[in-house]
């Protein structure tokens, strides 16, 4: 039943490209369905385009994790005066490096992919949030769109019951102070539509905002589609898939991997390091009378071990551990958070169901038969314009609130779907 009023509702409430706009023609509209408007956002949107090169970065930090320290040349010449007391002249040349001990560059390289990891899975959990978002624009669009229907029909109802009380005083049916205050209603009701109209537009922009693409002249429209809003959810079928594949809990599950990573990395780090080195040394011919030697060449070749007494201090080894734990807790904090979150959007996606049906046809149809008759009536002579005006009142507030009660059921599932971690609004 809740499917097939909704189809209904959203398809005769929906205004049409044409008719808005014989009201307002300062700027060109592009009609956009909701599939299409979430793949525009979705390539387009800057927010969601800078994100992304959180993942490039994280993943040159995987080329860089694997560079190898980088060797050292050293050249160096010397001279044992040789021009005043014959002794010899000559040069060295030695090539050194640092061989990391204890497995430093594959924690390095398990970090930096952990990292990786953790980034893919926050730049999922930006777009799922950026996706939700951006249908709730597209359904306040839709909604802004609708009240503007009904500021435009109430007006124009308005407007012709004073054009015709115009008449009537002219001819002295009524008195004037009922065609003033006709007047006066359809002239409220025409600043209730400029601003319904400014909020229609700046709904609008927030459309192409979203998109990437704003232009001044040009907006996006909600294309007159219908949409099928009503789905059969299990409660705890939902709590268990959005704990397992919510980007936001794959990323906290994945920060207690990086955090052993990095404690792994912190415990490599305190191990000592070796430094070996070659070197070949020429030494030119002695001539000195007193000790004459002859031109030789020498090699060398040694090992460095630092002396590691700065891992009498613990540190950096603690900060790491603690942070194992931290990331513990913060994930289960998280599955606790999901699950409340997905509890509370499903009452409200059912309560809002509840009210969307409260809103059946004839509600609005007898609404509409009781402002119909009370015109009939006072065009007749037969009931006051009071009346005219409560019973016009009452339709708006109606048309209004079931406007209201369409977006509310529509913002609900989004945001159900949010916090489940899955989307099927297309």
């Amino acid at each position: 039943m809740l499917k097939k009023y909704m189809i209904l509702a959203w398809g005769l409430l929906l205004l049409s490209t044409a008719a808005l706009a014989q009201l307002d023609t300062s700027f060109h509209s592009m009609p956009v369905s909701l599939p299409a408007y979430l793949g525009q956002v979705g390539r387009q949107h800057l927010g969601y385009a800078a994100e992304k090169y959180n993942v490039s970065i994280a993943s040159a930090a995987v080329e860089s994790a694997k560079v190898f320290p980088d060797p050292q040349l050293s050249v160096e010449g010397f001279d044992n005066q040789h021009r005043k007391l014959g002794l010899s002249y000559g040069y060295n040349v030695g090539l050194g490096t640092t061989l990391e001990l204890g497995r430093k560059r594959n924690a390095r390289i398990e970090l930096a992919r952990g990292s990786l990891e953790q980034r893919r899975a926050l730049l999922e959990d930006y777009f799922r949030n950026l996706r939700a978002d951006a249908a709730a624009a597209y359904f306040n669009a839709l909604q802004q769109q609708q009240l503007l229907q009904v500021q435009q029909s109430s007006y124009a109802v308005m407007r012709q019951l004073a054009d015709a009380d115009a008449i009537r005083f002219q001819k002295g049916v009524i008195t004037e102070m009922d065609a003033r205050q006709s007047k006066l209603e359809a002239d409220h009701l025409l600043n209730s539509v400029c601003q319904q109209q400014t909020d229609w537009k700046t709904a609008l922009v927030q459309l192409s905002a979203n998109t990437g693409a704003l232009r001044a002249d040009t907006l996006l429209l909600p294309a007159a589609d219908t949409l099928t809003l009503d789905r059969s959810f299990v409660l705890m079928d939902l709590i268990t898939q959005a704990q397992t594949s919510r980007a936001d809990a794959v990323a906290a599950n994945v920060a207690r991997a990086v955090a052993d990573k990095n404690l792994a990395l912190v415990k490599a780090n305190r191990k000592i390091d070796l430094g070996v080195n070659v070197g070949l040394g020429y030494n030119a011919q002695a001539t000195s009378e007193i000790a004459p030697t002859p031109r030789y060449m020498a090699t060398t070749a040694g090992v460095s071990i630092p002396l590691k007494i700065a891992n009498h201090y613990r540190g950096d080894l603690k900060a790491a551990q603690y942070t194992v734990k931290q990331a513990a807790v913060t994930y289960h904090q998280v599955l606790l958070q999901i699950q409340a979150e997905v509890t509370q959007a499903w009452y409200n996606y059912h309560a809002a169901a509840q009210q969307l049906l409260q809103f059946h046809e004839g509600l609005l149809n007898n609404a509409q038969r009781i402002l119909d008759g009370k015109i009939y009536s006072y065009r007749r002579g037969e009931t006051s314009l009071l009346e005219v005006l409560n019973a016009q009142r009452t339709w708006n507030e109606l048309q209004q609130d079931f406007c209201g009660a369409q977006y509310h059921y529509a913002t609900t599932l989004v945001e159900l779907e949010r916090a489940a971690g899955i989307w099927d609004i297309e």
